[in-house]
């Protein structure tokens, strides 16, 4: 399918709160930024949520206080207006699905899933991010996981919400795209569709934080490993349907200085977490990932969706920005997406 300039142009544009500043910041000097660079919408991060209400309440509030977060989601919901702003997507929301039949980790996975759904109502939007659980203690099989996604978009859509499934590509048992997909063709419902990410798929089938070159490394070299990654971004531009993508988010990869050490951390994180968390810039900036080759194939579906800006920029070295100019930052942001799009057309 060919892609157009023309039909690139009524593309809405969207920046996660938690991907400028810090938790800290205040989030209107975040929304200011956002709107300031000529965004659209936000993705609204959940610290970023716990940060406002804890200084409303000048004390710690807590992940599952959901009253006092219903509370504070109200009062952002305005300021997201008054910027001129919409929420698109809440996120977000980790380890749910995989959980044993009736393990504390499953009671607590529906406990904050209900509590998010009252969250979603209170800020006013229709789509929660779902990453595909990186908890050692997800059961494998994707019929299990699916069951699971099954209940929950069952309660969402008592409220006329969505689900956007997301591969994390350190995930347990679905860090592919393929492996999402598959899972949401088995979830069957209309509100479940995906999030698409530049770096989980370029990051986890093309890219490793773990090696000296920075890629993959298999029989074959470098050459064998393109070959594999452009087939599958062919079988993603034939096989996905526009209507089942919800969103795309975007970011590049800086290469580790140091490669990463292939065992988890002490936090039990998997080294493409630890990549993903301080070393994710905007395209175009530092960053080594094929992020273009990557969105080409998901406009080629016919996808004409919310192209959003989630990065986690801590500089090359991974020691974070000072952010003093986060307005500078979200206008090249934005002109890092016009950049994408331009790259990506092909008349």
């Amino acid at each position: 399918m060919s892609i157009p300039k023309s039909s690139l142009s009524s593309i809405p544009t969207c920046y996660a709160t938690v991907s400028i500043g810090t938790p800290d910041t205040p989030l209107d000097q975040k929304l200011e930024a956002i709107a300031g660079a000529g965004f659209e919408g936000i993705e609204l991060g959940f610290p970023d949520l716990l940060s406002f209400a804890s200084k409303r309440q000048n004390k710690e509030v807590k992940p599952q206080d959901f009253d006092t977060l219903c509370d504070a989601g109200r009062e952002v919901k305005q300021l997201v207006e008054k910027n001129g702003l919409k929420i698109v997507m809440l996120q977000p929301f980790s380890n749910f699905e995989g959980w044993e039949e009736g393990s504390e980790g499953r009671e607590d996975a529906f406990r904050r899933a209900n509590g998010w759904i009252r969250i979603m109502k209170a800020v006013g939007t229709d789509m929660l991010q779902v990453g595909s659980t990186d908890s050692p203690h997800a059961l494998g099989s994707l019929d299990y996981l699916a069951s699971d996604l099954q209940q929950l978009a069952d309660l969402l859509a008592a409220h006329n919400f969505r689900l956007a499934y997301e591969n994390w590509c350190w995930a347990t048992h679905a860090p592919d795209w393929k492996d999402v997909w598959e899972i949401v063709q088995k979830v069957d419902r209309p509100n479940v569709g995906l999030c698409l990410d530049t770096f989980q798929t370029a990051g986890g089938e093309w890219a490793d934080p773990t090696t000296a070159s920075g890629l993959i490394e298999r029989e074959g070299g470098k050459e064998a490993l393109e070959n594999q990654f452009k087939t599958s971004l062919e079988i993603m531009a034939g096989t996905l349907p526009k209507e089942k993508i919800y969103i795309l988010q975007i970011s590049d990869a800086y290469k580790p200085k140091t490669q990463l050490d292939t065992k988890p951390d002490e936090n039990g994180l998997r080294p493409r977490g630890r990549w993903s968390s301080c070393l994710r810039p905007v395209p175009f900036n530092g960053g080594y990932l094929p992020v273009v080759d990557v969105a080409t194939a998901i406009l080629k579906t016919g996808f004409r969706g919310w192209f959003s800006m989630e990065v986690f920029d801590g500089g090359p070295d991974g020691s974070d920005q000072d952010w003093k100019d986060m307005k500078a930052y979200a206008k090249k942001a934005m002109a890092s997406h016009q950049r994408l799009l331009q790259q990506a057309a092909d008349s």
